[in-house]
């Protein structure tokens, strides 16, 4: 169940990385459907979440529920051991905060240069 929960949790921070870089791609490619509401609001809500906590100071509940599905413990699977070397990083807790942050800040300021298009356009 642990180890469900960590790729979960490298989808969703492949999502919130990926999904930026695409729509700039996207924008430049000029792709219809970076402009879904649906992806681009979803998007923007989840880094915002993200930014939230750090800058709150408040665990990941996804990172707290996985150690105490472990028990403190490190992944002992193959995919275990492989995805949480990609997810989890050693680097000061401002750091990953401010990446947030300036995250979040991007993809608002994305959201403004590329709106989602409203439903008849």
């Amino acid at each position: 169940m642990a180890d469900a929960l960590l790729v979960l949790h490298f989808l969703i921070a492949g999502f919130i990385v990926a999904g930026l870089v695409l729509v700039w791609i996207g924008a430049l490619a000029r792709w219809a459907w970076i402009r879904n509401p649906w992806f681009r609001y979803l998007h923007l809500a989840a880094i915002v979440f993200v930014a939230a906590e750090a800058l709150l100071g408040i665990a990941c509940p996804l990172t707290v529920w996985e150690d105490l599905l472990r028990g403190g413990a490190r992944p002992d699977s193959f995919i275990g051991r492989w995805v949480a070397r990609l997810l989890y990083y050693n680097a000061p807790e401002w750091m990953f905060t401010a990446l947030y942050a300036a995250w979040a800040a991007a993809a608002l300021v994305t959201l403004r240069l590329v709106p989602p298009r409203r439903k008849g356009r």
